[in-house]
């Protein structure tokens, strides 16, 4: 009879899904001579925009760098104010400090983490001049009624969707027909290149505008200029950036957008399975579809009841214990140092959720064994 081992292998919160497609992509982009951005980041620009239902997509070199260029089409800048989730990964408030704006941080609500049109109201100002929407951990934020309250005052929206591709909202996927929504490529997405972002914009001035953007504000890039035989010399129409993707990330995220449907639907089948494996601790809040949309699961988080037997980092050593590598919950940007020269704001709802809750494993390849053995440490603390 073969002995089990000593120990049992770490459960991460999450991994990629790379595999030999993946690979193969990536050499062919390498052995075509187009190695930086060219032919395949235009065929990702168009599969994407394609499955998410919008009009225009421009690749970008990470989410980050697209809010920032967001913001800059938009004419944000010194004086104006940009409200934000502080419940939030911090790239979230940067955007705004990137184009010299003031940050203003808005409470969430406690079950989807996501502003409303209420926490947002609450802080507006006659220098608002745009709002970050954040569709956190992939549950789709309800849009409309922000929308509603922000039109009327010619206040501008960008959807932060980093985490939210195959999300869906009112029917449609998260970015579909929106005037911009930025996605990330980071490793702990669903789609993944790497590195790299997408903006997404119903505009499709703002998106020419942007392509010249991203690459210094070039007239015609590389690839253009290959694809017509021009020779004339391109010219640098305005001060702008680097934040270009390469055509083997861009090989890459073709390939990972293919098995994004069956990502999504593993996803939400091991969700399910938390919450049936849970349903007898009912004092843990795991997160869920709100009543307007589908999450993608792409983070699977759990809010601890406010007389919880142990704390959040506690909790998180109980894990390590067992093999379990979970993550702490979001952050809040607000109490970081980085944000200690802005007014203090009062986000009780935000505080609570950092404070209380953690990320549980969740990935594509996760067997029942190892999330029962992610059950097993919550109901070794919180059961009866």
């Amino acid at each position: 009879m073969t002995e089990p081992p000593a120990t049992l292998p770490t459960i991460p919160v999450m991994k990629p899904w790379l595999g030999e497609e993946e690979a193969a992509a990536a050499a062919e982009a390498v052995t075509s001579g187009w190695v930086a951005q060219g032919p395949r980041v235009r065929a990702f620009e168009q599969e994407f925009a394609a499955r998410v239902g919008a009009v225009e997509a421009v690749a970008v070199s990470n989410c980050t760098t697209g809010l920032h260029l967001a913001l800059h089409l938009l004419g944000v800048g010194a004086g104006d104010e940009v409200v934000v989730p502080s419940f939030s990964f911090i790239a979230t408030a940067n955007a705004a400090r990137y184009v010299a704006a003031t940050p203003v941080f808005a409470d969430v609500d406690p079950v989807t983490g996501n502003l409303t049109a209420e926490t947002i109201a609450a802080v507006l100002t006659d220098r608002t001049r745009a709002v970050i929407v954040v569709h956190q951990a992939g549950v789709p934020a309800d849009t409309r009624p922000i929308y509603d309250l922000l039109r009327a005052r010619g206040i501008a929206v960008v959807e932060d969707a980093a985490c939210a591709i195959g999300s869906t909202l009112y029917g449609a996927p998260v970015g579909s027909d929106v005037d911009l929504a930025v996605f990330s490529f980071h490793p702990r997405k669903l789609v993944t290149t790497g590195e790299g972002g997408m903006l997404v914009t119903r505009h499709p001035a703002w998106a020419a505008r942007a392509r010249r953007l991203r690459e210094h504000g070039m007239s015609a890039s590389a690839a253009d200029r290959h694809a017509t035989g021009s020779v004339a010399p391109e010219q640098y129409l305005e001060p702008g950036f680097n934040f270009r993707m390469t055509d083997v990330q861009a090989a890459i995220g073709r390939v990972q957008l293919t098995k994004l449907d069956a990502m999504v639907a593993r996803r939400r089948e091991l969700a399910a399975r938390y919450r049936e494996q849970l349903a007898g601790l009912p004092q843990l809040q795991l997160v869920a579809d709100p009543a307007w949309g589908t999450t993608n699961y792409q983070s699977c988080w759990v809010l601890l009841p406010v007389d919880s037997p142990v704390g959040r980092d506690e909790l998180l050593a109980r894990f390590t214990e067992a093999g379990v590598s979970p993550r702490r919950g979001i952050m809040a940007s607000h109490l970081e140092p980085a944000y200690a020269d802005l007014p203090a704001v009062a986000l009780p709802v935000t505080e609570r959720l950092t404070a209380d809750s953690l990320v549980l494993p969740l990935y594509h390849q996760m067997t029942e064994a190892e999330q029962d053995r992610v059950v097993a440490v919550l109901h070794a603390v919180f059961g009866r």
